[in-house]
C-alpha cells in the first residue's frame, strides 16, 4: 500500500480550476460541518472537564482547524486523492477524564509525544502492511460499522425535532430524485431555513474578531507520557488511522500510508504547542468526499478534500465565532444532517462487506461479526469499537476459514 500515489509523466493532467465543481466543493464544506457538530462537542467538553480558560480553548480549536486544513490541502493537491484529516474523535472523549489531572503544558509535552511515536509508527509502513493483510469485506464492514450510528440517529433526530429534521430528510430524498450531486446541500438549506421559521434556531450574539492562537511551552513528564500520550496514541491509531486508511483503500484510492501519516505526524508535532492533540486520517468525513456525491467522475473527487481543508482554514481563523454560531443550531439537526451525508458511503461499504468477490464463504461470516462488533461501541481499555471489530474479525476469519488441501 506504500507505493507512491502521486501522478506520474504519463498521468493525466490535472488542473484545479478545470477540476473544481460546486458538488466537490459542496461535499468539502459538508465534511466541515459534520466535523464541527459533533467532534468539536468533545473537544469542548474535554476543555471545560480539565478547566482550560477561554484562550486555551479557543486555540485548541484553532489549532485542530488549521492544522487539519492545511494536511488536507497540501496531500489532497499532491496525491490528487481527496485525503481528509481531523483531530482525533475518540482521543479528545479520553481526555475528558485524564486531561485534568496533568498541567496544561505537562499535557501539550504529552502530545508532542504522542506525535512522535505516530510518526515513527507511519513511516515504517506498519498500518499499511496490516491493512494489506486484511480482507477487501472485513475492512469494509468495519467502515460500516463506523457510519452506521449515524445514519441510524437520523430517525430519532427526526421523533425529537420533527420540523427541521424532518424537512432536513424530505430535502435530501427530493434533492435526490431531482439533483442527486446537491441532495445534501438541498437537505441543509431546507432544514437550516425550517428550523429558523420555527424558531428553533437559538439566539446567538457572535463577535467575528480572529482567533488568536495561544502558545504554550511543552513540559515533559513520566507520569503524562502513562496517562495520556500511551493511551492516546492507541486509540488514535487503532480507532482513526487504521478506519481512515481502509475508507481510501475501500474507495478505490490507494493511500500512501507512509507519506500520509508522515504528514499528520509532523503538523501534529508542529500545532500541538497550541493545543492539537492529536491529528489523523479521517475515516467518516471521507466517506463524504469519496463518495460519487462529491462528484460522478472519480479523478474529480480530490477537489473535495481541497475544498474541506480551505473550510477548516477559514473555519478555525474564527474558531471562537463558529462555536457560538454551531450552538445555536438544535443538535438533532446537526445528526440528522450527518446521517443523510453519510448514506451513499454506507450503502457502498454494507455491498462490499457482504460481496463474497473471489474471497472463501467464511469472509462474509467474519465481515457480519465485525459489523456487530464495531456497532456494539464497546470500549475495553478506553480502545474504541473500530479496532475490536478488525480485531475479532480478522480472528474469526482465521478460524472459519478452510486452509487449501
Amino acid at each position: 500500500m506504500s507505493t507512491s500515489t502521486r501522478p506520474s509523466q504519463n498521468a493525466p493532467k490535472y488542473s484545479l480550476g478545470k477540476d473544481w465543481s460546486l458538488s466537490a466543493t459542496l461535499a468539502g464544506f459538508v465534511a466541515v460541518v459534520v466535523s464541527y457538530a459533533g467532534p468539536l462537542l468533545v473537544v469542548l467538553e474535554a476543555a471545560r472537564a480539565a478547566g482550560l480558560n477561554s484562550e486555551q480553548t479557543a486555540s485548541w480549536v484553532w489549532a485542530i482547524s488549521v492544522v487539519s486544513g492545511i494536511t488536507c490541502v497540501l496531500c489532497s493537491w499532491w496525491f490528487r486523492q481527496p485525503v481528509m484529516v481531523a483531530w482525533s474523535i475518540p482521543g479528545a472523549a479520553l481526555l475528558i477524564t485524564s486531561l485534568g489531572n496533568f498541567s496544561f503544558s505537562d499535557a501539550i509535552g504529552a502530545y508532542i509525544v504522542t506525535a512522535v511515536l505516530g510518526l515513527i509508527l507511519g513511516v515504517t509502513g506498519w498500518f499499511g502492511k496490516i491493512l494489506d493483510a486484511i480482507p477487501k469485506p472485513i475492512t469494509a464492514a468495519v467502515l460500516a460499522g463506523v457510519l452506521l450510528p449515524f445514519s441510524i440517529q437520523v430517525a430519532p433526530s427526526v421523533v425529537e425535532n420533527p420540523a427541521p429534521a424532518g424537512a432536513l430528510v424530505i430535502g435530501y430524498l427530493l434533492g435526490k430524485r431531482f439533483i442527486p450531486r446537491y441532495a445534501v446541500f438541498v437537505a441543509m438549506g431546507l432544514g437550516v431555513l425550517v428550523a429558523w421559521l420555527t424558531g428553533a434556531i437559538n439566539a446567538v450574539s457572535p463577535d467575528f474578531g480572529l482567533t488568536v492562537p495561544e502558545f504554550t511551552m511543552p513540559t515533559f513528564s513520566w507520569a503524562a507520557i502513562a496517562g495520556i500520550s500511551i493511551p492516546l496514541l492507541i486509540v488514535t491509531a487503532a480507532g482513526q488511522n487504521a478506519p481512515g486508511l481502509a475508507m481510501m483503500k475501500t474507495a478505490d484510492f490507494p493511500p500512501n500510508d507512509r507519506a500520509l501519516l508522515g504528514a499528520s505526524g509532523i503538523a501534529s508535532i508542529l500545532f500541538a504547542p497550541f493545543g492539537s492533540h492529536a491529528l489523523n486520517l479521517a475515516a467518516v468525513t471521507a466517506g463524504i468526499a469519496t463518495s460519487p456525491e462529491a462528484h460522478p467522475e472519480h479523478r474529480r473527487r480530490y477537489v473535495a478534500g481541497i475544498a474541506c481543508g480551505a473550510f477548516y482554514i477559514l473555519f478555525g481563523a474564527f474558531a471562537s465565532t463558529i462555536v457560538t454560531l454551531f450552538s445555536a443550531i438544535p443538535p438533532g439537526l446537526i445528526s440528522a444532517l450527518a446521517g443523510v451525508a453519510l448514506l451513499g458511503a454506507l450503502q457502498g461499504f454494507m455491498f462490499d462487506s457482504m460481496h463474497q468477490g473471489d474471497h472463501q464463504p467464511a469472509v462474509i461470516e467474519a465481515a457480519l461479526i465485525t459489523l456487530v462488533v464495531t456497532v456494539s461501541g464497546i470500549q475495553p481499555f478506553g480502545i474504541v469499537s473500530a479496532f475490536w471489530g478488525i480485531l475479532v474479525g480478522v480472528a474469526a476469519f482465521a478460524i472459519l476459514r478452510r486452509r487449501p488441501r
